[in-house]
């Protein structure tokens, strides 16, 4: 076998911006069931490595395009922290400065990330849940003339899903048959988005959407609050659960469309420790780094896969990197000094031993 070789992407890029998309399908080959091919889009790749770097852009360069978004001016969004940091990254890129409102539940590595690439991080209430830091940061707007992203409203997140995931997933199965498309939602941007023409392209393809076994309120059928467009409070099916970015306490309208135009064939709930368990499994026997969102999703086709006829082919959406989880419940088992296993490898040899304890 001849080492590999690489001979660059073919173009210079004049901005970071330039990077986002065009993330990789990777096949999973050794925890997949014999049955089907599993692939994984890969959102880790993209640059600030999630794929809400695709709608920061979106919203940001749409603001920009149509007046909406002034040179200077502030940009403010609640986030449960992949916006937050995507959006950190096209505001440093671009020199807007941003306010970002999280609630105090969410991992402080991502207020951390979010502040170094320069933002101000403004934390909520837990109690208040996803709707209190939505209702802070628009009042921060209102307040101080803010450009407000508006995430969970904006046509801009579902339209760059189309434009670009969902493109780039058509092109990578150009030629081959794709059967499963299986992914979470958090603002629903990427189902409602990439769905819209996943259906048209891939008439066959079934769309499997999934949620929070704890937090099923898609599964519930009950409505939504709304005033206009915006929620008016949480959805009172909602309950805590561990699965950061997916799921916040309202159905937001970006995934209203989703719901009303029946772009997924099922929703399937998943609990937040099954998701859990398979991000470490494709981490430990994959390589493949994704958080407990990601982890959730392919728990989800690993399930699907099941009863899957033999031949099937599914891809599974991975949002993000698992290195924003470090201090959530994915890590929690995870030490930091050495186990017995690897005192006993260190022992046998007699070089360079850590003093005992």
């Amino acid at each position: 076998m001849s080492i590999r070789q690489t001979s660059g992407r073919g173009r210079l890029f004049d901005s970071v911006l330039d990077t986002v998309g065009d993330t990789p399908c990777i096949r999973i080959n050794r925890i997949a069931p014999d049955h089907v091919t599993v692939y994984v889009k890969a959102e880790a790749f993209n640059p600030a490595a999630s794929v809400k770097d695709r709608l920061a852009l979106n919203i940001i360069e749409a603001a920009e395009r149509d007046g909406r978004l002034k040179p200077g001016q502030t940009v403010v969004e609640a986030t449960s922290g992949n916006t937050g940091i995507g959006l950190a990254m096209v505001c440093a890129a671009k020199g807007y400065p941003l306010v970002v409102t999280m609630a105090d539940s969410f991992s402080i590595e991502r207020r951390r990330l979010m502040r170094f690439l320069g933002a101000k991080v403004v934390l909520t209430p837990r109690a208040q849940k996803g709707f209190g830091m939505y209702t802070k940061a628009k009042e921060l707007a209102e307040k101080n003339g803010w450009f407000l992203a508006r995430q969970f409203e904006t046509k801009d997140n579902a339209d760059i899903h189309e434009a670009t995931t969902a493109r780039e997933i058509v092109g990578d199965f150009a030629g081959q048959k794709l059967d499963y498309w299986v992914t979470g939602y958090g603002t629903g941007g990427t189902l409602a988005g990439a769905s819209r023409l996943l259906r048209k392209e891939m008439p066959d393809l079934k769309i499997i959407c999934t949620e929070p076994a704890n937090a099923a309120i898609v599964s519930s059928g009950k409505p939504q609050p709304r005033d206009g467009i915006e929620p008016s409070g949480s959805h009172p099916d909602w309950e805590p659960h561990p699965i950061q970015g997916w799921t916040p306490d309202f159905i937001p309208f970006v995934l209203q469309e989703a719901i009303d135009n029946n772009y997924f064939d099922e929703m399937l709930p998943i609990p937040g420790p099954e998701g859990i368990a398979w991000s470490k499994r494709l981490a430990a026997e994959e390589g493949i780094f994704t958080g407990i969102s990601g982890g959730s999703t392919f728990a989800v086709a690993m399930k699907v896969a099941e009863t899957a006829p033999a031949g099937s082919t599914m891809l599974v959406m991975l949002p993000d990197t698992g290195e924003r989880y470090m201090s959530t419940p994915l890590f929690e088992d995870i030490p930091e000094d050495m186990s017995d296993e690897e005192l006993e490898i260190s022992r046998s040899t007699p070089s360079a031993q850590m003093a005992a304890e």
